[in-house]
């Protein structure tokens, strides 16, 4: 049986996850994941009445477990970018399949189902603001799913490459990877009224999604190539910052995941909408019902 020592799974005085301070009885089978710690409440606003087992709160990392009609949820927040994602789902995916006791990998692995809800930048000019888009694909431009073995074998390296090819991707930067969401939560989350797409998981939020402020960015036109980008069929729909790292490592570790998003702004027609709160919370009780 493996044995993770301390300086692998780093596990706090009181039992619990390092970053997250979650202890594993309080880890739900069912997950979201949101960006913003505030939107955690919102989340649990809806649980049933008296249901929450546990509210943890840890830098950006806050976690309310409770029950939604009587299914088990854990609503965690990772704040912003991949490289907290990274540490959400290495931390989430411990606390499912190793013996915080003895520091031994579960001889059973526990599956876990995760949905990322967030906030996007539509791409194509027939994403309206207030869109519920779901990614098939996420591509990221993080390069965190490198740093792991065999990542070729869950890409789509086919697509990579003519991406890479077709933008002219920076050649120093780290190189993209496409990788799929778990089509059976992405069928029973978006059913026939939402939005289907392929979504580029950003490693900033200026430059990375080709905003220009008083530093010029390596590809000017970036985001005119994105919005043209066509394979085999399929065309890059939006821009958010953690889902291809969910996906990916969640492929790697053996659970279900996917990201939804409510478009927020429309980069095509350089529009944005500010008091976004409303269809977000739209967008929460729709999940929670199809979870």
């Amino acid at each position: 049986m493996k044995t993770f020592p301390a300086s692998q799974l780093i596990i706090n005085a009181d039992g619990s996850a390092f970053h997250l301070h979650l202890k594993p009885e309080f880890l739900a089978d069912k997950i979201i994941l949101v960006g913003d710690q505030d939107r955690v409440n919102i989340v649990a606003s809806f649980f049933d009445e008296g249901s929450i087992e546990c509210d943890v709160q840890s830098r950006e990392f806050h976690t309310i477990t409770g029950k939604y009609k009587g299914k088990r949820i854990s609503c965690i927040s990772t704040g912003i970018g991949t490289d907290n994602c990274d540490i959400v789902m290495n931390e989430i995916d411990s606390l499912a399949n190793i013996n915080y006791n003895t520091r031994e990998e579960n001889a059973e692995p526990r599956h876990l189902e995760i949905i990322r809800i967030g906030t996007c930048g539509g791409m194509q000019e027939d994403i309206p603001l207030g869109t519920f888009l779901v990614s098939q694909k996420s591509i990221g431009f993080d390069g965190v799913l490198a740093f792991y073995h065999d990542r070729d074998k869950i890409a789509d390296v086919g697509f990579e490459e003519a991406l890479v090819d077709f933008i002219g991707y920076p050649k120093k930067a780290a190189r993209p990877y496409v990788v799929a969401a778990n089509p059976e939560l992405v069928d029973r989350i978006a059913k026939d009224d939402m939005m289907r797409g392929c979504t580029i998981a950003a490693n900033g939020f200026y430059g990375p999604q080709g905003r220009v402020l008083r530093v010029p960015i390596a590809v000017p036109d970036i985001n005119e190539k994105i919005s043209a980008f066509r394979y085999e069929g399929q065309r890059i729909t939006n821009y958010e910052m953690e889902g291809s790292c969910i996906a990916g490592l969640a492929l790697h570790m053996g659970h279900k995941a996917m990201t939804v998003c409510c478009v927020i702004a429309q980069r095509k027609a350089e529009a944005a909408n500010t008091d976004y709160k409303p269809r977000v919370k739209e967008l929460i009780k729709t999940v929670l019902e199809r979870f």
